[in-house]
């Protein structure tokens, strides 16, 4: 993979392990969002919401915290960089943002809903109706690119592409039920 880019996309500035700064980064940012979606599943449910689609949600799980142990297994801790790919994904975080933001205490990790609840068509929704599953896709291919794991970007891809095959079904059936819009 780093062979098809000419050596001035390639950052090798070895002063900071930046692959690792970025993993960690990664990390840190996955861990914050289970805390965020924790709190909000919870105030959902005490707001009368149910949870849809459990029993795959153990294999999500499985399939990223693999995807993150892969790219620290396999990455050098000072591992030369495809920066233009680093760039991309700093473009995915702010969407990211953009999407927890507009979503607010709807988003988490797990199907969370009611028939009660407003179905939201704003920010990001008025481009793609899921939004979060485009940029997590993104991620899980352009992350490994960054440091030339081609490998680790297509396995990834592929079980990100089965899990979300069951749980876009499964969300957009929740969905559906509601009847509120909102902008």
């Amino acid at each position: 993979m780093m062979e098809i880019f000419p050596s001035a996309f390639i950052w090798t500035y070895n002063a900071l392990p930046w692959a690792w700064i970025i993993l960690g980064f990664l990390t840190l940012q996955r861990l914050g969002e289970l805390v965020y979606a924790k709190r909000n599943t919870k105030a959902l449910m005490a707001r009368g919401a149910e949870e849809f689609g459990a029993s795959h949600y153990p294999y999500m799980v499985m399939i990223h915290g693999a995807f993150l142990i892969s790219l620290f297994a396999f990455t050098a801790f000072y591992a030369p960089i495809i920066w233009p790919l680093a760039v991309i994904f700093l473009f995915l975080q702010a969407a990211r943002l953009w999407v927890l933001a507009t979503l607010g205490p709807y988003w988490t990790t797990r199907i969370i809903s009611s028939p009660d609840f407003p179905r939201v068509i704003g920010g990001p929704f008025k481009l793609v109706s899921h939004p979060n599953y485009c940029v997590v896709t993104a991620e899980i291919a352009v992350i490994p690119l960054i440091f030339g794991h081609v490998w680790i970007a297509v396995i990834f891809s592929l079980l990100n592409a089965a899990i979300l095959s069951v749980r876009l079904r499964i969300e957009n059936k929740a969905l559906r039920k509601r009847t509120t819009k909102v902008a």
